[in-house]
C-alpha cells in the first residue's frame, strides 16, 4: 500500500481540525467557535463527524485508513461499533467497522465520566474497481462514523495506483442544522443518517451541522451558516429546547428570529426550510425537561403549577414556528418555508422510537425519504 498525498485528499463537511498524536480529528464547526463552546458535550458532538467524508480520485482497487477511534458508551448500553462507509462514483459499497480504540463511559444518572484508553487500528475497503474498465480515475468517498470521534493518521491505496485531487462536483450545496435527530447517532452507518439519505436522493452536497443534544439556536451556528457558500439551508429546531428546558416562549421566538436574521445577513434570498420537531409522545403536551429512565426510555419531570406559564411543549413549539414563518413571509421573506416535523415522523411512526425520543435506523431512512420528497420534489422549497 502507498500513502495518498495530502494534497490529493479533500475533506468535505468539516470546517476545522485538531492535530493530535493519534492523527487528525475533523471538527464540523469553524475554529473561531472554540472559545464559545463551554459545554464539553457540545465539544464532543462537534468532533463527531456526522456527514464528514474524505474524497480522492483514484484507480485503486483497495483503500485503507489508519485511525484512532473514540466511542461513547452511555449507561449500561454497550458502545456501538465505529462504522465507515465507502462510495465509488456515488455508489455505496459494503461498510467496514471496528470496536478497537478508546471508550468514553457516561452515566446519565450519576453524571460520572470514565475513559478507557485503547490502540489505533486500520480500516480497509477492497473491490473498489469492480465493474470499471480502462483504469479510469473514480471519485472515492470515505464516510467517517457519525457516532464516534475519529483521528485519521494516514490514508493509503494499493501500491502502483494513481491518485489525484477531486474537483468540484457542480452539485448544489445544502447545509442542515439540527439536534440528535439530525446527527443520527442511532443510524447503523454514516450514509444512513437521514440528511445523507435525503442529499443522495436529491443529488446535492451535504454539510451537516447537527449536534446531538445541543441544538439551542446558538448564534455561533447562525454565523457559521451565514458565512458558508451554500445554496440551500434547513434548520430543524425545538426538541433540545424541550429536553434541557432552556427556553420559554418569551425567549424562544426571539431566538428563532435572531438566528434567521443572522443567516439572512449572508444569504438574503437563499431558500431556508424551517423544520419543526418530529413526534415525541411524552413531550407533545408536557413541558420539559426530559430525563432518561432506567427502562431505557425517556420521561419528563413533573413541575409545580407556578412554573407552567410560558413553558414550552412540542405542540406549542410547532405553533410558534409556524407563526414565525407566517410573520416573516408577510414582511417579504418569500424564500422562508416551513415543514411540519410530524410530516416526517408523526404519531403513526411512534413505534419506531425505541427510547420514545430517537428514531431507529429504519426511522431515519423514512425521515430522509420523506424530507427529500417534500423539499426537493418539483414545487418544493429546494426544487432545482
Amino acid at each position: 500500500m502507498q500513502p495518498v498525498p495530502s494534497d490529493h485528499l479533500i475533506v468535505v463537511g468539516a470546517l476545522d481540525e485538531d492535530r493530535t498524536p493519534e492523527g487528525v480529528v475533523h471538527r464540523r464547526f469553524p475554529g473561531w467557535t472554540r472559545h464559545q463552546i463551554l459545554d464539553p458535550r457540545l465539544d464532543l458532538m462537534v468532533s463527531m463527524p456526522s456527514g464528514v467524508r474524505l474524497e480522492v480520485l483514484t484507480d485503486a482497487d483497495a483503500i485503507e485508513l489508519d485511525v484512532h477511534v473514540t466511542r461513547l458508551r452511555v449507561g449500561d448500553f454497550p458502545a456501538a461499533p465505529a462504522v465507515f462507509d465507502v462510495a465509488v462514483e456515488g455508489e455505496v459499497g459494503p461498510m467496514a467497522s471496528t470496536e478497537v480504540g478508546t471508550t468514553i463511559s457516561y452515566d446519565p444518572f450519576t453524571l460520572a465520566v470514565g475513559i478507557e484508553s485503547g490502540p489505533s487500528t486500520t480500516v480497509r475497503f477492497e473491490g473498489l474497481a469492480q465493474g470499471s474498465t480502462g483504469g479510469a480515475l473514480r471519485r472515492v468517498e470515505i464516510w467517517l462514523p457519525q457516532r464516534c470521534v475519529v483521528a485519521v493518521r494516514e490514508v493509503r491505496v494499493a501500491a502502483g495506483s494513481t491518485t489525484a485531487r477531486p474537483g468540484p462536483t457542480g452539485r448544489r450545496t445544502w447545509v442542515h442544522y439540527g439536534s440528535s435527530i439530525s446527527h443520527c447517532l442511532e443510524a447503523h452507518r454514516p450514509t444512513g443518517i437521514w440528511p445523507a439519505i435525503a442529499a443522495r436522493a436529491a443529488d446535492v452536497e451535504l454539510r451537516n451541522l447537527a449536534v446531538a443534544g445541543q441544538c439551542h439556536l446558538d448564534q455561533m451556528v447562525a454565523r457559521t451558516i451565514r458565512d458558508l457558500d451554500v445554496d440551500l439551508i434547513s434548520v430543524k429546531a425545538g426538541i433540545n429546547v424541550i429536553n434541557a428546558d432552556t427556553m420559554r416562549e418569551r425567549t424562544f421566538v426571539p431566538a428563532v428570529h435572531g438566528f434567521l436574521d443572522t443567516v439572512r445577513d449572508g444569504h438574503p434570498t437563499t431558500p431556508i426550510l424551517l423544520v419543526s420537531p418530529i413526534v415525541c409522545p411524552v413531550a407533545e403536551d408536557h413541558p420539559g425537561p426530559t430525563v432518561p429512565l432506567r427502562s431505557g426510555r425517556v420521561g419528563v419531570v413533573e413541575r409545580p403549577a407556578e412554573m407552567e406559564e410560558g413553558a414550552l411543549t412540542l405542540r406549542r413549539i410547532r405553533e410558534l414556528l409556524a407563526q414565525v414563518v407566517e410573520d416573516r413571509r408577510a414582511y417579504g421573506d418569500a424564500n422562508l418555508h416551513l415543514l411540519d416535523g410530524l410530516e416526517l415522523f408523526g404519531p403513526d411512526d411512534a413505534d419506531g422510537l425505541p427510547d420514545g425520543l430517537h428514531p431507529d435506523a429504519d426511522g431515519y431512512r423514512r425521515i430522509g425519504e420523506r424530507f427529500a420528497a417534500h423539499a426537493f420534489a418539483p414545487g418544493g422549497p429546494f426544487a432545482p
